[in-house]
């Protein structure tokens, strides 16, 4: 099976309705009123200007995703800020992942979990990666929220910021009070933590770093609780994936002979996969996308999906035009912060499958239900 038929069954195993309806209205036109639904933009360009619009587009309002994470995680948490409030958090924060802080938090949360993945495929055993990358992710979520944490306690960090994220549906604008509590309940669990080391005020721990950048409490703990929530299923979803695109294009073992085109083969599988598939914003101001007119209240539904996978096949030979270039990390003032602790973790693991000959998928399942698409298990072998 093709790289593109596996990545359609995963998009399908997740939203066996919602992406090929996504899809197929992305076809009908640019820019597309759906009943129900909101206007719906498809093309990179359009989606470019109406991120960057923040006058008349906002994370905010009715239909926006503040909605379902304000009742969650409060009021300032980067996810759901606009306006000065929103620049002035982001303008303490853009000191917090500097490439050095980057590079040493990777080489501490890392450690384990990639010595046992060297061990597995030097050994010449099948390994499934998606535990794999989950327990890195664990291990990252324990580094944000200050926690120095054992393997255990990577599942547990992971399996909290998940209780969160796996409630959040494309076609849910709100959460349920029972919802609400358990969200609550789980992202306690970490901020908690988050809490403590802030006062201790460690300057290795992330929440010790946010205090010396000058954030309030509260801020780092919403800052942390954006990081958690936006950066977990993501990752724990693409990593597998972009294995899996490299071996089925034959790019894997090719990147063993030339390592210094991993990041083309990384930046297109990211454009390929599309880790935030949808983009939700809320109508502020009266405006036209695209030959449609919006107005204030309307919901703005952004398919990053379309507008990235329409510049066709994977192809890490290809540039990226700049209207689709890191669009699925967000465009203008809220381009995702987290993308340099991000890439280094992706960096990470390929990295280690690369230094292993590059490895060979043998076996893999989707994932059902789920609302990043991603595999259920990837297992690979040494090549």
């Amino acid at each position: 099976m093709t790289a593109a038929r596996w990545e359609r069954r995963v998009q399908l195993g997740a939203h066996p309705l919602a992406y090929p309806l996504v899809r197929g209205i992305g076809r009908i036109g640019p820019v597309v009123r759906v009943p129900r639904v909101g206007v719906v933009v498809s093309e990179a360009a359009t989606a470019r200007e109406v991120l960057t619009d923040t006058e008349g587009f906002t994370k905010t309002g009715p239909g926006s995703p503040a909605d379902l994470w304000t009742p969650v995680v409060g009021p300032s948490v980067l996810l759901n800020m606009e306006g000065d409030d929103h620049v002035r958090l982001r303008r303490k924060l853009s000191g917090l992942f500097t490439p050095r802080f980057v590079e040493q938090l990777c080489e501490r949360v890392a450690a384990e979990p990639m010595a046992a993945l060297r061990a597995e495929l030097a050994a010449g055993r099948a390994v499934d990666l998606v535990p794999v990358v989950r327990d890195l992710a664990g291990a990252v979520i324990c580094e944000l929220v200050g926690l120095r944490a054992d393997r255990a306690d990577f599942a547990r960090a992971f399996a909290a910021a998940t209780a969160v994220t796996s409630m959040v549906r494309l076609g849910r604008s709100r959460l349920t009070p029972a919802q609400l509590a358990r969200g609550r309940t789980a992202l306690s669990e970490l901020t908690g933590p988050a809490a403590e080391a802030f006062a201790h005020g460690d300057p290795e721990s992330v929440p010790g770093r946010m205090r010396e950048l000058g954030l309030s409490e509260q801020e780092a703990l919403g800052a942390v609780a954006a990081f958690v929530l936006t950066g977990t299923e993501t990752l724990v979803s693409y990593v597998p994936r972009l294995i899996a695109l490299a071996h089925d294009t034959g790019w894997l073992p090719r990147l063993v002979a030339e390592p210094g085109r991993a990041d083309d083969v990384v930046s297109e599988a990211l454009r390929f996969t599309v880790p935030s598939p949808v983009m939700l914003r809320s109508v502020a101001a009266e405006r036209t996308i695209g030959g449609v007119r919006v107005r204030p209240g309307d919901r703005v539904v952004i398919a990053t999906i379309s507008a990235a996978k329409g510049l066709g096949g994977f192809d890490p030979d290809r540039p990226h035009p700049p209207a689709v270039q890191r669009l699925w990390f967000g465009a203008g003032p809220h381009f995702c912060l987290g993308m340099p602790l991000a890439g280094a973790e992706i960096r990470t693991v390929l990295d280690t499958v690369l230094a292993a000959g590059g490895g060979a998928v043998v076996d893999r399942k989707v994932a059902r239900r789920v609302l990043i698409p991603a595999y259920r298990s990837l297992v690979v072998r040494r090549a």
